[in-house]
């Protein structure tokens, strides 16, 4: 059973907190007259969100593996607020997740459950949506695709037989593991949850460094299932510890516990979010690469924070009250009432919900900019605190 979080009444930062979840509303409506229809980009330009472009495909077309979350912003906001024209919206979406299946765009990748848990699998869960339940299965099945069985592995990027690519995962799919774990519920199918399970094992023993710091990406020998090396893609060096890889492990960890419970990963994410916090600078608000601190001229990222919340609040539901709990508890708030003094946004300077973001500082793609998981989780830690909300990665 998930023990509620939710900040106390008699709080005195429970107002801020009610106040920014309006805000995250109400910049979410404003983009409803462009992004009814449409998908924004991955990230902001000079902090307003664009109609997604990329090459051969129309303006604001569902492509990429980040248009998730922002149908996934609708359904919350439908959730929390009543109101049908978000409803409208998000259900406006989903055929278009339907013929991302059928025509293979883009999803040669393992964030499947980046594309589908926040758009078909919660239009399943908040309105009975048979169409979008039947996409999010195929989605799942297509996940899958992607699992090597011989390394016990799911491979993160690129056709299955490029070399480069052959046999890594990166420590992002934990949060697309749970597409699996509700696929394996909906369809009766025990292969799928054998290799979220084993995905989620792996991750531990080989992402996860001594000291809690962890690598982004492992490679693995695809015919024998070595364990080959460690690398990052996105952090500042590969023995690094690239801040919100740290954040997708605290928070994902903690979620495949509650599908997994005797693997231990509910220890490894307690292990890991004590890093984050330990290496977080005394503003509280992560620069992009952990290894970074107090003085450093590098970007923060904004979107690090976010997760590393949900993560946060994800630990706290599954401990009972005592003083870690309380201590993860209070972390948590006040790294929320941080992101809302610090990168919370407003009309009209930005259509965005939370600035300051990074995507890919190695790539200079999306630096200091929002995106659309930050305000995607930024919206989540809002809503489960605030209204006590039920997320939809379980």
């Amino acid at each position: 059973m998930q023990a509620a979080i939710r900040v106390d009444r008699e709080d005195a930062g429970a107002g801020d907190l009610d106040a920014a979840l309006a805000c995250a509303f109400a910049q979410v409506a404003s983009n409803l007259p462009l992004f009814a229809q449409a998908f924004p980009h991955d990230t902001s330009e000079q902090g307003i969100y664009r109609p997604r472009h990329e090459p051969g495909f129309p303006s604001g077309a569902n492509v990429g593996w980040t248009t998730g979350f922002w149908t996934g912003m609708l359904w919350t906001a439908y959730e929390l607020t009543g109101r049908d024209v978000y409803r409208q919206a998000a259900a406006g979406q989903l055929e278009s997740y339907a013929d991302r299946l059928v025509r293979r765009i883009d999803i040669d990748h393992h964030d499947l459950g980046f594309l589908y848990t926040p758009s078909c699998v919660a239009a399943w869960r908040v309105c009975a949506d048979e169409h979008a339940r039947a996409s999010a299965l195929r989605a799942a099945d297509v996940l899958m695709q992607r699992y090597l069985p011989k390394a016990g592995i799911i491979q993160a990027w690129g056709d299955l037989n490029d070399p480069a690519e052959r046999g890594r995962l990166i420590i992002d799919c934990l949060l697309n593991l749970p597409l699996l774990h509700w696929a394996s519920e909906q369809a009766q199918r025990a292969d799928y949850r054998a290799a979220a399970r084993s995905h989620a094992r792996l991750s531990a023993e080989y992402l996860v460094r001594a000291d809690a710091s962890t690598f982004h990406t492992y490679h693995f020998d695809p015919h024998t299932g070595a364990p080959l090396r460690g690398s990052t893609a996105q952090g500042a060096a590969d023995a690094s510890c690239w801040a919100r890889g740290q954040a997708w492990g605290l928070y994902g960890f903690a979620l495949n516990h509650r599908f997994a419970p005797d693997l231990g990963l509910l220890d490894v994410a307690i292990r890991l979010a004590d890093y984050f916090l330990a290496h977080l600078p005394t503003d509280g608000l992560a620069y992009w690469d952990l290894s970074l601190g107090d003085g450093s001229a590098e970007p923060r990222d904004s979107s690090a924070n976010a997760i590393a919340i949900c993560g946060l609040l994800e630990i706290c539901t599954q401990l009972p009250h005592d003083a870690q709990r309380e201590r993860f508890e209070t972390a948590a708030f006040d790294l929320l009432r941080g992101l809302n003094r610090q990168c919370a946004a407003r009309q009209p300077s930005s259509n965005a919900l939370l600035l300051h973001g990074v995507y890919s500082k190695p790539h200079g793609n999306g630096i200091d900019e929002a995106n659309l998981w930050g305000d995607y989780f930024y919206l989540e830690a809002l809503a489960r605190v605030t209204r006590g909300w039920r997320c939809h990665w379980y």
